[in-house]
């Protein structure tokens, strides 16, 4: 997977219209990619709105977005120049493979934020996953893990009331949730996880210092003990510049044509 490093803090703001979010989003994205490279100039804004089949005025609220989000210097007589930009932290990857060893790790080297805990019903969805009895409850925790000072995921996990009865806001402040399950007896078997993309509402993206309407990477997953029973559900919220999901794929041959499937590591190969 190809790793986007953009960064925005908390301030970063969109431009207004849509034919200027559009320049914004493009030149950003050429910026990211290093097709722009620091220091280098942009052409004029007369050939930017030629380019782009838009007015001077829309590229100019793309260009002072960019410029007050840090990505671009304007100077009178030198132009418009890409800004250098200060190097990225090392994007968190988890390898598919590997998963539930990795989530340990993961929790243990990066710093968490506990932003809110309480007992609830849970949504329809959750109780479906879950397999809830009718009106159970569930833990309802938000939280947010960073590196390196920055958040790069907001993380919303649903624990039935019957395990977290043993889990406190404290607890929750320092240790992994896979930890504080097995601590809790409960005996991890496996865990089902679909990824996929959406935007950051307001919340979200003041929790990671992105501009509303950010893209993000979804990823929902439900961990099961070894009844079968579901002990939790996560629905993770994650920045693509900071955080990658691989996976490693072997070639096999089972005799109807050679394809890939996932090629697992064994656990005693995993970081610990």
């Amino acid at each position: 997977m190809t790793v986007v490093r953009m960064q925005t803090g908390g301030g970063a703001r969109m431009p207004a219209g849509a034919k200027s979010r559009r320049v914004y989003l493009s030149l950003l994205e050429q910026i990211s990619a290093g097709r722009l490279e620091p220091r280098q100039k942009l052409p004029g804004e007369e050939q930017l709105a030629e380019d782009y089949g838009v007015s001077r005025v829309t590229v100019r609220r793309a260009l002072d977005a960019l410029t007050e989000n840090g990505f671009l210097s304007r100077r009178a007589g030198s132009g418009t120049r890409v800004r250098p930009r200060p190097s990225a932290p090392q994007p968190v990857t988890m390898d598919f493979s590997t998963l539930l060893p990795q989530l340990v790790e993961i929790g243990r080297s990066t710093e968490v934020r506990l932003l809110s805990s309480r007992m609830d019903q849970a949504p329809e969805h959750v109780v479906r996953a879950l397999d809830l009895a009718p009106g159970e409850a569930v833990q309802i925790a938000q939280r947010t893990r960073s590196i390196s000072g920055t958040a790069y995921s907001h993380l919303t996990t649903y624990v039935p009331s019957r395990i977290a009865a043993g889990i406190s806001d404290d607890d929750l402040s320092r240790e992994p949730l896979h930890v504080l399950l097995e601590r809790n007896g409960v005996q991890i078997a496996d865990a089902r996880q679909s990824v996929s993309a959406t935007l950051a509402g307001p919340e979200v993206a003041s929790a990671l210092g992105l501009p509303e309407g950010a893209a993000l990477l979804s990823l929902d997953r439900v961990v099961r003990d070894t009844e079968g029973r579901g002990v939790e559900f996560l629905t993770g919220l994650y920045r693509p510049d900071m955080f990658r999901l691989d996976m490693s794929l072997a070639r096999v041959d089972h005799g109807e044509g050679r394809h890939w499937e996932p090629a697992i590591t064994p656990l005693k190969d995993t970081p610990r």
